[in-house]
C-alpha cells in the first residue's frame, strides 16, 4: 500500500506475543489464533472510528486545538487526504473494519444539497479504498448535533423543519453506508434530551423520536439495506437528560414503539459508567433483552464525571462482558469500535498507533479470559446449579402461569417449610476470574 508520508517509516504492526518488548507489536491480539474454534478477528470484529482517530483536534471545554494534521480543513481536497491518510493507518493497524460519521468523511458545505454532493462524492473515494484493501465498513452514522441548529435536538426538535432536515441528512448517510456495504447503520442522538422540563413537553419529543426511528426502520427495508439499526444509548452530555439513557431506557422505548425487534444497541462502556451502570451489566442485560448488537469499546477517567474517551487498558474489567459476549454466540453485524482517542498531550503520528495497539491487545487478552472460563466451566456449572429448582415440576409450573398466587400461598400453607438460603459464592467466583487473566 503506498504511504502518505503521515507515518513515516513506520512498520505494520505484527503478533510478537506475550513475551515481545516491541512497544508497536502484539502481543495478545493475534487475528488468525482460534479461540473456541473461531478467530479471534472474527471475534473482535475491531474498527477504527474515523471521528476521534482523524477529527480530534486536542480541543476539551478548558482549551484549544494541540494537535496538528495536515488534513485539517473543510474542502473536498482536506477530505482525500484525511482519507488517505486513515486507510494508511488501518493497514498499518491490520484491521478489517473503520466506522465514520457522515461529517468525518466529508465537508458539509453550505447547504444540504452541497453536504449530499460532498458526501457522495466521498463515498466513492472511500469505495474505491476499500476495494483496494479489502477493509470493511462497520456502520455509519450522521452528525446531528454539531451545527447549531440542533441544539434543541434533531428528531426531538420543536421546530418540524429541523426534524425534516435530520431526517434528509440520515437518508443520504444510510444511502452511503448502504453503498459502502456496511454492517450497521447507528442512530446517535447527541442531542435528543432536554435541558430543561420547564420548555419541554417530554412525551411530544419522545413521540417524534419513535416516528424518526419508524421512519429509518420503514426506509431500511424499502431500499433493502441488509444491515442492523442501532442505537447508542448515552446518560447525559451535552443534555441533563438523554432520552437513551441506557439499555433499559432504550429497551422501553423501542418496546413503546413498537421497534424492539427491529432496532438493537450500541453499548458504549463510558456511556455505561455515566449511566451508573458496569459495561458487563449494559452487554448482559442487552443480551437478556434481545438487542444486544454492538460495542463502542472507549473506557473514562474514574475521576472525571465526563465522556473521556480513553482507550481500553483493563483485560479483567472487559473479561465478564466477553464472556456474556460468547456465551451467547458473540457479535453477529455488529463489533468493537475504537471510538477513543489520544490525549490532547500526544501530538505525534506514532501515539495513534500505540492507543489502538493497547487497546486491541486489552480485548484480545479479556476475550483469552472469558474463553478459558467457558472452557473452564465452573461459573457456568454453578450458575446453573443455582437456578436448577427453577427446573423442578413446581418451578416450571409457576412459571408456565399453571398457579395462581392463591395455589401457590396454599402450597406453602399445606407443607408448611422454610426456604433454606444457598451461599451466592461470590469471592470464590471472583478468584477464578482473576486466576484465568
Amino acid at each position: 500500500m503506498s504511504s502518505t508520508g503521515f507515518f513515516g517509516n513506520l512498520a505494520p504492526v505484527r503478533f510478537e506475543g506475550p513475551d515481545s518488548d516491541n512497544p508497536l507489536a502484539y502481543r495478545h491480539y493475534d487475528k488468525d489464533a482460534l479461540i473456541l474454534g473461531k478467530r479471534m478477528e472474527d471475534h473482535l470484529r475491531p474498527a477504527v472510528c474515523y471521528w476521534h482517530s482523524f477529527g480530534f483536534s486536542g480541543a476539551d471545554p478548558f482549551g484549544g486545538q494541540t494537535i496538528e494534521r495536515p488534513w485539517f480543513g473543510d474542502d473536498l481536497a482536506h477530505a482525500r487526504v484525511k482519507a488517505d491518510a486513515a486507510f494508511e493507518m488501518l493497514h498499518l493497524l491490520g484491521v478489517p473494519f473503520f466506522t465514520f460519521h457522515d461529517r468525518d468523511i466529508a465537508p458539509e458545505g453550505t447547504s444540504l444539497r452541497e453536504y449530499g454532493k460532498n458526501v457522495r462524492e466521498m463515498a466513492g473515494y472511500l469505495q474505491k479504498k476499500m476495494a483496494d484493501t479489502g477493509i470493511r465498513l462497520l456502520w455509519g452514522t450522521s452528525n446531528l448535533f454539531h451545527d447549531r441548529r440542533f441544539m434543541a435536538g434533531a428528531a426531538t426538535n420543536p421546530d418540524p423543519d429541523v426534524f425534516a432536515y435530520s431526517a434528509a441528512q440520515v437518508k443520504t448517510a444510510i444511502d452511503v453506508t448502504h453503498q459502502l456495504g456496511g454492517a450497521n447503520y447507528v442512530v446517535w442522538g447527541g442531542r435528543e434530551g432536554y435541558e430543561t422540563l420547564l420548555n419541554t413537553d417530554l412525551k411530544r419529543e419522545l413521540d417524534q423520536l419513535g416516528r424518526f426511528i419508524a421512519l429509518i426502520v420503514e426506509y431500511k427495508h424499502r431500499i433493502g439495506f441488509p444491515g442492523t439499526i442501532l442505537i447508542e444509548p448515552k446518560p447525559q452530555e451535552p443534555t441533563k437528560h438523554q432520552y437513551d439513557f441506557d439499555v433499559a431506557s432504550v429497551f422501553g422505548f423501542l418496546a413503546r414503539y413498537g421497534l424492539e425487534r427491529e432496532v438493537k444497541v450500541n453499548i458504549e462502556v463510558a456511556h455505561a459508567v455515566l449511566a451508573g451502570h458496569s459495561f458487563e451489566h449494559e452487554v448482559a442485560l442487552a443480551i437478556a433483552l434481545g438487542v444486544f448488537g454492538s460495542v463502542d469499546i472507549n473506557r473514562n477517567d474514574y475521576q472525571s464525571g465526563w465522556d473521556t474517551d480513553q482507550f481500553p487498558t483493563n483485560a479483567a474489567e472487559m473479561a465478564v462482558a466477553f464472556y456474556h459476549l460468547l456465551k451467547s454466540g458473540g457479535f453477529t453485524t455488529g463489533g468493537l469500535n475504537f471510538d477513543a482517542r489520544i490525549r490532547r498531550q500526544s501530538l505525534e503520528p506514532e501515539d495513534l498507533l500505540h492507543g489502538h495497539v493497547g487497546g486491541l491487545d486489552a480485548c484480545a487478552h479479556a476475550l483469552k479470559t472469558a474463553a478459558k472460563l467457558i472452557e473452564d466451566g465452573r461459573i457456568g456449572r454453578f450458575v446453573e446449579d443455582r437456578y436448577a429448582a427453577w427446573n423442578s415440576p413446581e418451578g416450571k409450573a409457576i412459571l408456565a402461569g399453571k398457579r395462581t398466587l392463591e395455589e401457590i400461598a396454599a402450597r406453602l400453607d399445606r407443607e408448611a417449610f422454610e426456604p433454606k438460603p444457598k451461599s451466592g459464592r461470590q469471592e470464590y467466583l471472583e478468584n477464578l476470574l482473576i486466576r484465568h487473566l
